[in-house]
């Protein structure tokens, strides 16, 4: 029970614009690399499956988990924590930052109102 050749050639066509778009953002500034590795190895790993449909049932079986379509939505679920844990990351970064700032901006206001 294999995919497609129809599926394959879209899944393909459609990780090849998500990855252009991504490089174009990462180019332009508007996305730093740090957010972009994670998505590059996630297209990565899908276009590998995609192309290697017998790979996902394999390492399936491995985990022990009985069908394909679960391992999917298992490596889903583990890359969506990795994306939340990345952001939550960075914004407490953010925060700090801000607070920082904030603080610094302070004593420069005061200092000059003497």
């Amino acid at each position: 029970m294999g995919m497609s050749l129809k599926i394959q050639i879209i899944i393909v066509v459609v990780m090849f614009f998500a990855l252009i778009m991504l490089t174009d953002m990462v180019r332009r500034k508007k996305l730093e690399l740090k957010y972009y590795l994670p998505w590059l190895f996630m297209i990565v790993a899908l276009l590998i499956v995609t192309v290697f449909p017998d790979l996902l049932e394999i390492v399936a079986g491995f985990l022990g988990i009985t069908l394909p379509i679960n391992m999917i939505f298992f490596c889903g679920f583990i890359f969506s924590l990795i994306i939340i844990f990345t952001l939550t990351v960075a914004l407490s970064r953010m925060s700090n930052r801000i607070r920082s700032l904030a603080q610094k901006i302070a004593l420069v206001e005061h200092s000059q109102e003497k």
